[in-house]
């Protein structure tokens, strides 16, 4: 059978390609890996009046020349495409010419797209479309994705797409060719900067910057996590209590209480009655904990991380907390999954793989999963550290925060390589179209529910083996030493920590009914929030990494977990109250930041220093 033919989009970052990608196939599309890579792109189909197409999203990338495996991918492509829509920006035209040439010379059939042509009037640029066409000796089309204008030109182009006849250039020939076609088809005018633009500026500079950053965050999870709550409440009195509990307490009767089957699917009756939190069956705990408490915020993350990345700021993030994170073994761009992490673990995990590397993968998600609560966790964590006072719950936060700093610098100087400087195009602000949005929040939510859910349903299966076969209680007696002495924390909470492997939020709240000292609960949450991701991000890790470095990342949450929890027993109101050894723990955290991050920079400039000294001896 022979195969539709495949039209490749290929542009640098943030011209407008995915937008102009969901308008031409809607929402029939799938995300795929690369053979070989955990490097994704988009596919999805085109009908064209009788002829249907393949469409490929491929990565953004700035050369064909690949620097990363991002741009290896582009690259494979852009080869086996029968057409390649080259997506412009008009805005700043000299820059995007440069991929434009190297894909003159592959000689593939070829549409460029000239996309922002509304900014590029704005901003005082105009473009002699037709010269640009007659220069470049390919269909040159102007668009404004956002609002679909061009887009039924460029589907009508496409037959019209053809070959250039370019010819193989040298970098200082690619930029004079670019010069001489920029000097005869764009004339740009003079005019004053807008507030919009200003504000733009004043998103980068570390003084106005961090201010804006710090507002824009707080209301951003402000949104997820109140509205968040109102969601979940409205699935479980329209849903959940009226319609699905009854059908689960049908399926038990038939089931009959007490066997292998009714505890795996339905899982324990407490009090007399299904719980739908914390019976522990697959078809009670397990669809609630992906339906009922996962999905209403990752679905509200996901539609806030949308709109900041299409508005723009999120490059601006990325460069504002650049300095930061690569003290800490990586670049500004896993401010990403580090934000999703306070909603969800598991899309988190998933965003991991867009670093560049194995080794920022490793860093990224075990600091994760170790010091970021999700957002149902850190909601219980402060409403009950609240009873015990706000200074406690500023100890459980700065804590964090260390551990956090703390887990950054230990495998930056222990893994091998390090981090190199963050490229990234920073647009200018835009509002984001409502179309593109949905559709965007569609494919992720896709993705979540094909790649996650079945190793989310997986590990709920385990734990619950695990409890069938009394490996939970064996344990918790033996991990009882452990908790009592080291940790300060009664026998009780072994079951209840132990329990926080399926549900963190779940065994904070058990903490409760313990009657804990103030220093306890605090341990309790920190062990909680430290010892082990919950079996969701725990299967969803294993598959992103991999054995081998699952097994480093579990070593590494065991060795913190322990000595966190031992320090707080040790330090908490024996040594030090409750707001001093909060601000000793924020204090040590930034002294950290300064005096030991970047470690394996200032290992590979030596490496280089020594390197380029042999060089000019020999």
């Amino acid at each position: 059978m022979q195969r539709e033919r495949r039209i490749v989009l290929v542009g640098n970052p943030n011209v407008g390609k995915s937008v102009i990608f969901s308008h031409l196939t809607g929402a029939r599309v799938v995300i795929s890996n690369y053979p070989g890579t955990t490097v994704e792109y988009t596919r999805g189909r085109l009908q064209a009046g009788s002829r249907a197409w393949e469409v490929l999203d491929a990565p953004g990338t700035y050369s064909l020349e690949p620097t990363c495996r991002a741009e290896e991918v582009t690259a494979g492509l852009v080869d086996s495409a029968d057409i390649v829509i080259n997506v412009v920006d008009a805005t700043n035209l000299e820059r995007n010419l440069y991929l434009t040439s190297q894909l003159l010379e592959r000689k593939v059939p070829m549409i460029v797209v000239l996309n922002l042509i509304d900014e590029a009037v704005q901003k005082g640029i105009k473009i002699n479309v037709s010269l640009l066409q007659e220069l470049l000796g390919v269909p040159v089309i102007p668009t404004v994705a956002i609002s679909g204008k061009g887009l039924p030109e460029l589907v009508e182009a496409l037959p019209g797409a053809r070959r250039a006849a370019g010819k193989a250039l040298s970098a200082d020939e690619r930029w004079t060719w670019i010069g001489s076609i920029i000097k005869r088809v764009q004339r740009v005018t003079r005019r004053r900067q807008t507030w919009l633009e200003a504000l733009e500026l004043a998103s980068i500079r570390p003084l106005t910057g961090v201010p804006i950053a710090a507002a824009v965050l707080y209301l951003a999870f402000k949104i997820v996590i109140e509205f968040g709550e109102k969601l979940q409440d409205l699935l479980v009195s329209f849903f959940f209590e009226p319609v699905y509990l009854p059908l689960l307490q049908t399926i038990s009767r038939w089931l009959g209480e007490g066997g292998f089957w009714h505890d795996l699917l339905i899982g324990e009756y407490i009090e007399g009655a299904i719980h739908l939190e914390e019976s522990m069956g697959l078809l009670s705990t397990g669809i609630f904990v992906v339906f009922g408490i996962l999905l209403p915020f990752l679905l509200l993350f996901y539609l806030a991380l949308g709109f900041l990345e299409d508005c723009g700021y999120l490059p601006r993030l990325a460069v504002m907390s650049d300095r930061l994170m690569h003290r800490l073994g990586l670049h500004g761009f896993a401010i990403i999954p580090t934000l999703l992490g306070f909603g969800c673990n598991v899309p988190a995990i998933l965003a991991v793989r867009n670093l560049d590397s194995r080794r920022e993968r490793l860093i990224a998600s075990t600091m994760l999963v170790v010091a970021i609560p999700c957002a149902a966790q850190m909601s219980l964590i402060i409403a009950l550290a609240g009873r015990y006072g706000g200074a406690y719950l500023a100890v459980i936060l700065a804590m964090l925060f260390l551990i956090w700093v703390a887990t950054g610098l230990i495998l930056d100087r222990g893994l091998p390589g390090y981090t190199p400087s963050m490229i990234v195009e920073i647009p200018p602000y835009r509002w984001p179209g409502f179309k593109a949005q949905l559709q965007k929040v569609g494919m992720r939510m896709n993705h979540f529910f094909t790649e996650a859910i079945p190793y989310i349903f997986g590990g709920i299966l385990m734990v619950n083996l695990l409890h069938f076969t009394g490996a939970i209680e064996f344990l918790s007696a033996a991990f009882a030493p452990l908790f009592q002495g080291l940790l300060g924390l009664p026998r009780d909470a072994v079951s209840t920590i132990l329990i926080g492997f399926l549900r963190k939020d779940v065994a904070v709240a058990m903490l409760l009914p313990l009657d804990l000292t103030a220093r306890q609960f605090v341990i309790g949450c920190i062990v909680l929030a430290t010892y082990f991701p919950c079996v969701a991000a725990f299967t969803v890790m294993i598959k992103e990494l991999g054995l081998k470095d699952m097994a480093i990342a579990t070593v590494m949450m065991l060795l913190i977990s322990t000595a966190a929890g031992s320090t707080l027993n040790l330090l908490l109101d024996r040594v030090l109250p409750a707001p001093y050894l909060a601000l000793f723990l924020a204090g040590l955290a930034i002294t950290l930041i300064a005096f030991c991050g970047g470690s394996s920079d200032r290992r590979e400039s030596r490496k280089i220093f020594t390197k380029s000294t042999k060089e000019r001896r020999i």
